[in-house]
């Protein structure tokens, strides 16, 4: 009996627990996919031991985009107006397919930044003070934040996303229109203010978090890289110190790219990710009171402007490491990473770039030379794309350029 016993011992496989435990929260190294990709079983799998191979613990699949389409099934706001689209045909076999393979599982959720449900639902939009639907710039319309039905159609997407199997969910676009004729905007709420702004998002957050965490999931939003910088709520309510409470991740997206030239005073930020992310990890850090476990930022792995390699890519994770930021996404509209970048091994920190030429000779430097200050808010004529999601997903002349092996196409809808 004991020798019978014996051999069944030696002969059963040992439990893969180091390969497949599900990734820690704090160490967690994501990369964000996008939901048309990630119903494709062929390309869905491929990915994940492309990434898995590469070391990242984690990834973030987009569920609902500002477009306005939800890949969440049976969802009755969603139903009823036409936002659902079939992109995830089975949303719990895809989960699985990442957490078999020990991999934290992520479901984005665009909440404000609504084009199909605010024109299938004006009573629900953002409007002109004639009660036409506002539109930004882009031409991209927005629901009001005040409104509790929106609150409630997020949850409701958020928790078929928590029974599908998903580890956390994160809040995308949760704020107030930042671009465009935003002095035209008209909320449900005639006396809107900056203050109010700010408490309609914790509002939102608190009915998430209380509808949410029984269900076993974490929650976690995205904000504006400079609201680490910044404390007067950029005139879209997002105030990190006091949105962090709600949620166990806050996420600011610190793309080099998106901050304007002169921005903690470098000449231009997009070639200096080391010290553009470093500046904004460390106010980020002080805001939420010394807590590294809590911030999660993204970081850019496309070309807008200039080409960016594996090591500029580095350099903005080196940045956050040597804070002790151990958490972190990258960004990448088509799906394609910088594998190697997390493997490249040290690189030689880069060298400050002075923010202003030199003066030939001696004299008062003039305004332009002179460092730019940090801007309350983010300055008016420096036309920024959309700092988040799918919303900036570069021309094709400034299409990101891929440092590693192909990942599937990203659908075009």
């Amino acid at each position: 009996m004991l020798v019978a016993l014996a051999l069944l011992i030696l002969l059963t496989p040992a439990p893969r627990a180091q390969e497949n435990a599900p990734a820690s929260t704090a160490t967690l190294r994501g990369v964000h996919y996008t939901g048309w990709s990630a119903g494709s079983t062929k390309g869905r799998m491929r990915f994940r031991d492309e990434m898995k191979a590469a070391g990242f613990n984690a990834v973030v699949i987009a569920l609902k985009d500002y477009d306005g389409h939800v890949f969440v099934k049976d969802v009755p706001l969603a139903v009823k107006t036409k936002s659902y689209m079939n992109a995830i045909p089975d949303l719990p076999r895809a989960v699985k397919d990442f957490k078999d393979a020990g991999i934290y599982t992520i479901a984005r959720i665009a909440v404000f930044k609504d084009n199909h449900l605010a024109r299938a639902r004006p009573d629900l939009a953002v409007h002109f003070p004639d009660g036409r639907i506002w539109a930004n710039d882009k031409g991209t319309a927005w629901v009001d934040p005040y409104k509790k039905e929106i609150w409630e159609y997020a949850v409701d997407i958020a928790s078929r996303a928590a029974s599908a199997g998903f580890d956390e969910i994160q809040f995308d676009y949760i704020r107030f229109p930042s671009d465009g004729k935003t002095r035209q905007c008209r909320y449900s709420r005639a006396d809107h203010t900056p203050a109010t702004a700010g408490e309609a998002l914790r509002e939102f957050l608190t009915l998430a978090r209380e509808r949410l965490k029984p269900l076993g999931v974490k929650l976690s939003i995205d904000t504006f890289g400079l609201t680490a910088s910044v404390d007067n709520g950029m005139g879209i309510g997002q105030r990190l110190d006091q949105m962090a409470d709600l949620v166990d991740f806050v996420s600011p997206m610190m793309y080099p790219s998106h901050y304007a030239k002169g921005q903690y005073g470098l000449k231009n930020p997009n070639r200096q990710p080391y010290l553009t992310v470093r500046q904004g990890v460390k106010d980020a850090l002080g805001r939420l009171g010394g807590k590294p476990e809590q911030l999660r930022p993204y970081f850019q792995d496309f070309s807008l402007g200039i080409k960016y390699t594996p090591a500029f890519v580095r350099a903005q994770i080196r940045a956050a490491e040597e804070q002790g930021v151990r958490g972190w996404i990258l960004w990448n509209p088509q799906n394609r990473y910088s594998w190697s970048a997390i493997a490249a091994g040290p690189i030689q920190k880069p060298e400050a770039e002075p923010a202003t030429a030199k003066p030939r000779s001696p004299r008062k430097p003039t305004p332009r030379e002179a460092p730019a200050p940090l801007p309350e808010t983010p300055p008016a004529q420096a036309k920024m794309p959309e700092p988040s999601g799918d919303a900036f997903a570069p021309s094709p002349a400034t299409a990101p350029i891929s440092e590693a092996p192909s990942t599937p196409t990203q659908e075009v809808r």
